[in-house]
């Protein structure tokens, strides 16, 4: 245990339950704005999203200027081009709306709007000049955590690869969570973002940066999603299962901002930013395999995740116990009908080595491993997950 730990938990303001999203104007007037900026996901506009914030937003009176030309696994440019739309309209509060994409893409132009820097700069490590317009986060997937997370992780399409920009300035000011906007998501979409929260819950919890309150934050994650996650797949109108999965994911990033991420996430970096793969699949194909390279680093803590996943190990050696939360995982993964490899994602095998040298280079969530990843460590987890 670290004797000396400090916790975030990530948004300066959290609003969670059903029908939170009807407080989206009161929201707006809590930061003082009167002009709001929305990004928004270019389907999830499509589908009616994009009325109806801006009937709520009319209603009180407001006129926002409408983003919705975000897509998954954005590129970089994309925040330029919003942060000089943002400022052109005389924004004053960034509002995102979607998945992962959405929000990582919100926070960002809401840093460069108002400090006039540009993305290509930002990238990296305490990177951003100052803080940034106020934000407004409302996740439409029970996934990536964004809503509570520093970071906004963009392709590179000239270097094909995946950067983040990384700063405590991105840290959302209202995050703004309403399990009825997750009721439409389909089922595919559910497990893979499903299991990025798990993911993010797994690796803060085993990461060598977890805290006291960081792991039981995460360990909570992890209970939540795996008592969930199948239900929202296969019968996706549970309410209460869907609150359960969103409540799961909040909590897995607020995990991941205090402890970081580990290795499943610097291995997962070239699918997106090599081959287009979306980051909750990424992650998913990866999960497994990492997890069986991290268990002699974490014997306890991954004894610890299968009971949480509602594993019986009283009984158990520690090590059996530990096992069993990979089983638990591979299960948790079947049953959610994902059955991908890289190999049936188009990956060319050939192309593995490549994706080493890449991934060495994300070297943030390796720092927090719990065991120390070789490149000859990565390349074999490459082969296992093919």
């Amino acid at each position: 245990m670290n004797e000396l730990f400090t916790f975030t938990a990530g948004a300066k303001k959290i609003i969670f339950g059903r029908g939170a999203m009807e407080g989206l104007a009161a929201a707006v007037g809590e930061l003082a704005g009167t002009k709001p900026f929305v990004v928004i996901d270019k389907h999830l506009a499509e589908r009616g999203m994009a009325d109806r914030v801006g009937n709520l937003l009319k209603e009180a009176g407001l006129e926002g200027v409408l983003f919705d030309g975000v897509e998954g696994e954005p590129p970089l440019e994309i925040a330029d081009e919003g942060a000089e739309m943002a400022r052109k309209g005389g924004t004053d509060v960034v509002i995102g709306i979607g998945g992962g994409s959405s929000l990582d893409t919100a926070k960002a132009v809401a840093s460069l709007a108002a400090t006039g820097a540009k993305a290509e700069d930002c990238l990296g490590l305490n990177r951003v000049p100052g803080p940034g317009l106020p934000t407004i986060m409302v996740p439409t997937t029970a996934g990536t955590g964004s809503e509570v997370t520093f970071t906004a992780v963009f392709i590179r399409k000239d270097l094909k690869k995946k950067e983040g920009m990384n700063s405590p300035y991105l840290y959302p000011s209202i995050a703004l969570l309403d399990p009825l906007l997750t009721l439409s998501v389909p089922p595919d979409v559910t497990a893979t973002t499903g299991i990025d929260a798990l993911c993010h819950a797994i690796e803060s919890f085993t990461s060598i940066q977890a805290s006291p309150m960081s792991e039981i934050i995460s360990l909570e994650a992890i209970r939540l999603i795996g008592a969930n996650i199948r239900t929202c797949v296969h019968n996706g109108d549970d309410v209460d299962a869907r609150e359960a999965m969103l409540l799961g994911s909040l909590y897995g990033g607020i995990g991941l901002a205090n402890a970081g991420v580990t290795a499943v996430h610097s291995l997962s970096y070239p699918l997106g930013g090599r081959y287009g793969i979306p980051h909750g699949m990424a992650n998913t194909v990866l999960l497994p395999s990492v997890m069986r390279f991290n268990l002699p680093g974490a014997l306890e803590k991954f004894a610890a995740v299968a009971e949480a996943l509602g594993e019986t190990v009283d009984e158990f050696s520690v090590r059996d116990a530990a096992l069993c939360a990979i089983e638990a995982v591979e299960d948790l993964i079947f049953d959610c009908g994902v059955d991908s490899t890289l190999e049936t994602l188009g990956i060319p095998e050939a192309d593995l080595s490549v994706m080493v040298e890449t991934a060495m280079t994300v070297t943030r969530p390796l720092e927090n491993n719990p065991r120390p990843l070789a490149p000859e460590d990565a390349l074999e987890i490459y082969r296992e997950a093919y």
